[in-house]
């Protein structure tokens, strides 16, 4: 499926997620527990994955600044806001991409396979709205946390790769000067809309397999890849909409 058709699918499948809460209960004891354990379960992933992004990022702006500058820390401050703005939403969702994204794949390609779906459906449950809905919701809540979490992560540990590694001012990696809030509207779009994007490619292979357990391995794989892909294609179109709108 090539990235145009997984945004595609993700739009259906939120169309459906809305007209199935309007039209019925939202079960929101499931939200929560869907919200709870994407969190904890990539919220490890998303610390150290970030904390060594952070770290390897001085240790390369260090043997930068030696060319020219020869004091890492002038830019500290431009460094967070790459942090803020562009690569804490957009690793978090590449590994939330791939660590929640495959386990939605995986439960309910595992349900379809089995005819758990179809057995929802005789008894008169939505798949929808108590499969996908509590995910979307979830993850639209858990995203954005775990952006702000590496986000937190990747600076402190650039602020002690820095102190610690280079004996320089490791706070000035932590300087907020040039966020302002065009870069946390930017930052907050990429996590809120990969949060919503990621459930519903991943429900989508999972809702859609057939045919036993090859067929649940090939729609992790699937939703996996769709998934990563349609969160850089959204990380480029909201990079490019800010560049043309100046800010």
């Amino acid at each position: 499926m090539s990235p145009v058709s997984s945004v595609g699918a993700a739009v259906l499948l939120l169309g459906r997620s809305a007209q199935s809460a309007r039209s019925g209960r939202v079960p929101w004891r499931e939200v929560l527990r869907q919200t709870v354990e994407l969190g904890t379960s990539s919220a490890p992933l998303v610390v150290a994955g970030l904390s060594f992004f952070g770290a390897v990022m001085v240790t390369i702006a260090q043997a930068q600044a030696r060319k020219y500058t020869g004091n890492v820390t002038v830019v500290g401050a431009a460094y967070f806001e790459l942090i803020v703005r562009e690569f804490a939403p957009m690793l978090v969702a590449l590994l939330a991409a791939s660590r929640a994204g495959a386990a939605i794949s995986a439960e309910l390609g595992s349900m379809a396979v089995n005819e758990q779906l179809e057995a929802m459906v005789l008894s008169s449950g939505d798949p929808v709205r108590e499969l996908v809905l509590p995910r979307l919701l979830g993850s639209l809540v858990a995203v954005p946390l775990l952006a702000v979490l590496g986000t937190v992560a990747a600076a402190l540990a650039a602020d002690f790769t820095v102190t610690f590694a280079f004996g320089a001012d490791g706070a000035s990696f932590i300087d907020p000067r040039f966020v302002d809030r065009y870069d946390l509207l930017c930052a907050a779009l990429k996590a809120v809309l990969c949060g919503a994007f990621i459930p519903l490619v991943a429900a989508h292979h999972g809702l859609r397999a057939s045919g036993g357990a090859q067929a649940v391995g090939q729609a992790v794989t699937q939703g996996v890849i769709d998934a990563c892909t349609g969160c850089l294609l959204l990380d480029f179109l909201i990079a490019a909409a800010f560049l043309v709108l100046g800010v």
